[in-house]
């Protein structure tokens, strides 16, 4: 008898060509409005070496048609925020870590290492002693973006000699 391998299931595949907005309104835009009305929600990319995962969740962070899902949450998230009553405040943070060989360490201050996970009172996670940096616009969740980026470890693999070995 033959073996065939074993079968895979998908929900959807998307073609070579599939733009980054197309990707985004047909995976991302809807987990995003219902975080917008108060709901959880996580996007995660997952896969080997070189397939993608850092184009599709990054894209060029500051090119509107190369953008990939975190830019264009980050957009959506502030015209949100512009279209709300003007006598409403908002307060944003930012938090770039990456976890690296089960370590914790901030992208944005790399002097903090080790860092652990804890829930608060309503048992939402969060990474302690993370920096939280305030940000009133895209550029500004961009320029994070930047520097926690050259921060990341970066380790040489047989697939390819930039991979990154962390998640962030």
């Amino acid at each position: 008898s033959k073996h065939w391998g074993k079968p895979y299931y998908f929900d959807r595949v998307f073609q070579s060509n599939t733009t980054q907005v197309q990707f985004y309104n047909a995976v991302a835009l809807k987990i995003v409005k219902d975080v917008l009305e108060g709901y959880n929600g996580t996007i995660f990319a997952y896969g080997q070496t070189s397939s993608g995962k850092t184009h599709t969740m990054e894209g060029n962070l500051h090119d509107p048609e190369m953008m990939g899902i975190i830019p264009r949450i980050v957009q959506d998230i502030f015209s949100y925020i512009y279209s709300m009553d003007e006598n409403l405040e908002f307060h944003i943070k930012v938090s770039y870590f990456e976890i690296y060989l089960d370590k914790i360490r901030d992208l944005l201050d790399v002097s903090k290492m080790n860092l652990s996970v804890h829930e608060d009172k309503n048992r939402v996670p969060y990474v302690k002693g993370c920096t939280e940096r305030f940000v009133c616009s895209p550029e500004e969740v961009m320029d994070a973006i930047d520097e926690g980026k050259n921060n990341r470890h970066v380790a040489v693999t047989n697939m390819n000699e930039h991979s990154s070995r962390s998640h962030s």
